[in-house]
């Protein structure tokens, strides 16, 4: 993959490096991470959701037990979600994007709640689902572990990489 601001630049197919030929992508998946072309976190969010919907179905007979506890519910979905979120750069849109699909998992475990003086099911709002679920949200999460995983950088040595490239000196 060769990467590019311009979207339009580079176009050519394929590059022939001794007598082999690699075809030129705009996307691919490496070590479970989605890469493009222009160094965009979105689809890899995008992807992260879809794995956690498929673990959300893939245990949904689980997930409908009343003897599992919410919380292990949701923890059995996040670690799908937030693999490798400690390199993530959110803008306001992924952040969003995020909580609509945390509120989503959580209204499907928290399912509607019957009214008590009409009798009628109701859908949760976001507000109800926060008192619900105690943990913090997940861009919380994600900011906590980006952090967490800076001061890791920052204890390493100084002729590691990862610490270099922290400190602005990856020469």
């Amino acid at each position: 993959m060769v990467m590019f601001r311009d979207r339009h630049a580079g176009r050519s197919q394929s590059m022939q490096i001794d007598n082999s030929s690699l075809e030129r992508v705009e996307v691919f998946r490496y070590l479970g991470t989605t890469l493009t072309n222009q160094n965009s976190i979105q689809e890899e969010i995008k992807s992260r959701m879809n794995s956690g919907n498929a673990c959300y179905h893939s245990v949904q007979n689980l997930l409908s037990s009343s003897l599992l506890s919410k919380n292990l519910k949701i923890n059995t979905i996040l670690p799908f979600l937030l693999y490798e979120c400690e390199t993530w750069s959110l803008t306001l849109r992924e952040e969003l994007r995020l909580r609509v699909f945390e509120n989503r998992v959580l209204r499907r475990i928290f399912g509607p709640k019957r009214d008590e003086v009409t009798g009628e099911w109701k859908k949760l709002y976001t507000e109800k689902l926060s008192v619900l679920y105690y943990s913090p949200n997940i861009v919380r999460v994600i900011k906590s572990r980006r952090m967490r995983w800076v001061v890791r950088v920052a204890r390493m040595e100084k002729w590691r990489d990862a610490y270099r490239v922290l400190v602005g000196k990856p020469g």
